[in-house]
């Protein structure tokens, strides 16, 4: 087994375990955005959005740069979409199969 590997994704998914981050990253999506342009978008405050996006960047998610007065952020594997468009077909197929459960259990 590869530990280093298998940390790597845990972070990977711990970065991505919060709504809005998830929110922050589909908003994002495959151009750039400023946190300027997050922020009011995604109705987050500023101090909450930073919180989100230092574990993005932390984690590899996103990068970003200055330019100015601005700060930047853009995806840097667009393979995150496909990570979350996995997770999303497994939580509604999860709650078909719980409604399901719950049925037979009547």
């Amino acid at each position: 087994m590869n530990i280093m590997k298998e940390e790597r994704t845990s972070a990977i998914f711990t970065a991505l375990a919060h709504p809005n981050r998830v929110r922050i990253v589909k908003f994002i999506g495959n151009g750039v955005k400023c946190n300027c342009e997050i922020a009011p978008a995604l109705d987050l405050e500023q101090s909450n959005l930073s919180r989100h996006l230092k574990m993005l960047v932390q984690e590899g998610i996103l990068c970003s740069w200055k330019e100015g007065l601005r700060v930047n952020y853009k995806i840097t594997d667009p393979r995150v979409f496909t990570m979350l468009d996995i997770a999303g077909y497994v939580a509604q197929s999860d709650s078909l199969n719980r409604n399901d459960m719950q049925k037979d259990l009547s």
